[in-house]
């Protein structure tokens, strides 16, 4: 497997870039956001994915491992390619697909082009196992992997992340309010994951 590439980049491309590696132009498939990133001319080091198939080689370029890592574990799920897995991160961060599929949240994973709800749907299931828990998954997507804050501001930071408005996101906050401060007066932590489930069906009969 060719796990990273190093090179300068010599040109780029609506749907990828070729980067000079050993006097050698490789042309590597990118998202949007990792093509952004890269200038012409300059050097970049991309980690990247093998697809092998008997009528070619595809090499696929990603601004990070977790990307990466997430690119491959999507194609895991029943009907995702390596082309609908690369789109899934064009309209998401690994982040926020850690969040969605935690979540259960067909609507976001929906935005994708080529993804219905059914297809949402069996990515939910088959890769709930694999992303961490719904804590880890949440705590992950909006700290980075440090300590949470309060779930108010993880709520309210899921949501927005997830495409919705400020102030929808304030408003589900405060509606799924009652439910953390339940949990809290029995003296257990309010289950992040749980209330962001409940804020997103507050917005999903707006």
């Amino acid at each position: 497997m060719i796990a990273s590439v190093r090179g300068r980049v010599a040109a780029i491309a609506p749907d990828g870039a070729v980067v000079e590696v050993g006097g050698v132009g490789v042309l590597v498939h990118c998202t949007p956001g990792t093509l952004a990133a890269l200038r012409a001319g300059e050097e970049a080091r991309l980690a990247t994915s093998l697809v092998v198939r008997e009528e070619s080689l595809t090499l696929y370029g990603f601004a990070d491992d977790d990307e990466r890592r997430i690119f491959e574990l999507l194609q895991t799920a029943s009907g995702v390619g390596p082309k609908v897995a690369l789109a899934m991160l064009a309209v998401h961060t690994p982040n926020a697909l850690r969040v969605a599929v935690a979540a259960a949240d067909v609507k976001a994973l929906t935005r994708v082009p080529g993804v219905g709800p059914k297809g949402a749907q069996r990515i939910i299931v088959d890769l709930k196992d694999k992303l961490g828990t719904p804590e880890e998954a949440v705590s992950a997507a909006l700290n980075g992997g440090s300590a949470a804050p309060v779930w108010r501001e993880q709520v309210h930071s899921g949501l927005v992340g997830l495409g919705y408005s400020a102030k929808d996101a304030d408003e589900a906050v405060a509606a799924v309010a009652p439910q953390a401060d339940a949990e809290t007066a029995e003296g257990r932590a309010p289950q992040v994951a749980a209330l962001l489930k409940a804020a997103l069906r507050v917005l999903s009969v707006r």
